[in-house]
């Protein structure tokens, strides 16, 4: 049997079936991945980072939010969190109770452009044409027309009240039972909001590690991290192309889906993400919270 305008109903019943189980269970499957990177000098003892990214929290996430608290059970050297925490004005509650647990720990933060913008629906071949053709994002030095503003201001206010620090085109540094680990931060790059100019320079050999953070892995900042001489950048905003085995989110200026590559001579680590862009679907991109031991360098 075939439907209207010559679709046959067991694919329409397929693709249905396939939405089903990308929204309700690859959506909400969250897992914790863990990874090791030989990044430490030598001699140094091992740090355990808990990396949070692309929560995209929605109001109504009991799932989400009571799995993100677990995570403090970890008990991470500290926490980093590269950002996309919002998908919705009012989440900020929630989003402060969720990590309220892991924020009694050390930590620092960026934020991606939906933590500023609410998202809009739009066409996904819209979104890779512009990409394409350099247009993609909002422009950082323009306001957003037509854009939600979430209430980001709330979010850095609880992150910074609990000791987080705010990495935003700067630098700052971690205390870790005696171990000093520099974090040298951007914000994101998707809306051109980065300012690398405002932290160039390498790491200033005063502390005992560095890294860079920023929430989209786009050339221009890996190239210049890389550039400036850091072992380690922590990025997000891929959710590992979300749509598999299309491309939804990386692209030619996202050179990872996700996970560990060397870029140069730096090492760099993409999260999948907990949460997705637009509508609360994943498929072949399982979200993940990863836990990242950092070891010393092979000799």
């Amino acid at each position: 049997m075939r439907a209207r305008y010559g679709v046959p109903l067991g694919i329409t019943a397929v693709g249905a079936a396939g939405l089903v189980y990308a929204a309700g269970f690859e959506a909400r499957s969250f897992r914790l991945r863990r990874v090791t990177i030989p990044v430490l000098p030598s001699g140094m003892r091992p740090l355990r980072v808990l990396q949070v990214s692309d929560i995209h929290m929605v109001g109504g996430q009991r799932k989400k939010q009571r799995w993100l608290r677990s995570l403090a059970g970890l008990r991470p050297d500290f926490v980093i969190n590269t950002g996309d925490n919002l998908s919705d004005p009012d989440g900020v509650p929630e989003v402060l109770d969720a990590l309220g647990p892991l924020m009694e720990f050390p930590g620092a933060y960026v934020f991606g452009s939906n933590d500023y913008y609410g998202p809009k629906l739009r066409n996904p071949a819209r979104y890779l044409i512009e990409k394409a053709q350099g247009r993609h994002g909002l422009n950082g030095n323009a306001p957003a027309v037509g854009a939600v503003h979430n209430p980001w201001e709330d979010l850095r206010d609880g992150f910074d009240a609990a000791g987080w620090q705010n990495l935003t085109n700067t630098r700052g540094t971690l205390k870790v039972e005696g171990v000093s680990v520099e974090l040298t931060g951007l914000d994101d790059p998707h809306i051109k909001r980065d300012r690398y100019a405002e932290v160039a320079g390498g790491p200033s050999g005063t502390a005992d590690f560095s890294m860079g953070v920023v929430h989209a892995p786009y050339l221009r900042v890996l190239d210049s991290y890389t550039a400036d001489g850091y072992p380690l950048i922590l990025a997000g905003h891929t959710h590992g192309g979300q749509l598999w085995p299309g491309n939804l989110i990386a692209g030619a200026a996202n050179p990872t889906l996700a996970g560990l590559e060397r870029y140069g001579d730096t090492q760099l680590y993409v999260s999948r993400g907990a949460g997705a862009w637009g509508p609360p679907t994943r498929v072949g991109a399982e979200s993940d919270i990863t836990v990242i031991e950092l070891a010393s360098r092979q000799a």
